[in-house]
C-alpha cells in the first residue's frame, strides 16, 4: 500500500492567471497560508508558509517549476492525528512528502489544477496526516476559486 492522494478542481480563469496566483506568495497569502507567505515558487528555492491552524511558519522546498504548467514542491512530513482534530497533535517526521501541482488550459477558458501528494511511511500516524493534508489541499483549491473568481477570502477567520 502506497501513502498518496489527488484532488482536483476546475477554475474559471485563464491557466496563466491560476499559475500566478498560486506562485505568487502575495497572492497565496490572500486566500491560503492565513499566516502569510515568503518566497516565490521558483525552482530551486526554499520559501516559507504559515497558517493559523497550524502555527509556525515551516520551509517549503521547490523542486521544479514549468511556468502555467507544473510546481513541484517537498515539505516535511508529519506522522500523528490530522490537524484539528480534538487532542490531536502532528509530530515532525525525518522525511519529506512530494506535492506536485498540474495546471491544464481548458477549452472553455478555465483551468483545471490538480495537487497530488505522496511519499509518506506506511503507518497509522502518516495515515492520519495524509488526511489532514488531503483536505488542506482541498480547501485551498475551494479557496482558491472563490477568491480568483469572485473576490472572497473563504479562510479569513476561520482558524483563529
Amino acid at each position: 500500500m502506497e501513502l498518496k492522494f489527488r484532488v482536483a478542481a476546475r477554475i474559471a480563469k485563464p491557466v496563466h492567471q491560476v499559475f500566478e496566483a498560486v506562485a505568487d506568495p502575495a497572492q497565496l497569502s490572500e486566500y491560503f497560508t492565513t499566516g502569510g507567505a515568503q518566497g516565490r515558487l521558483q525552482a530551486g528555492a526554499t520559501v516559507a508558509w504559515d497558517f493559523h491552524d497550524f502555527p509556525g511558519a515551516f520551509p517549503v522546498y521547490v523542486i521544479e517549476v514549468v511556468q502555467d504548467e507544473k510546481i513541484v514542491l517537498e515539505w516535511q512530513a508529519s506522522e500523528g492525528e490530522a490537524p484539528n482534530v480534538a487532542d490531536g497533535e502532528l509530530t515532525a517526521a525525518d522525511y519529506r512528502t512530494r506535492v506536485t501541482m498540474s495546471f491544464t488550459a481548458l477549452d472553455d477558458g478555465r483551468t483545471l489544477v490538480e495537487i497530488a501528494e505522496e511519499g509518506w511511511r506506511e503507518n497509522q500516524g502518516a495515515l492520519g496526516a495524509s488526511y489532514g493534508n488531503c483536505q488542506g489541499w482541498s480547501q485551498m483549491l475551494c479557496a482558491l476559486k472563490v477568491w480568483i473568481e469572485h473576490g472572497i477570502h473563504l479562510r479569513t477567520d476561520m482558524y483563529r
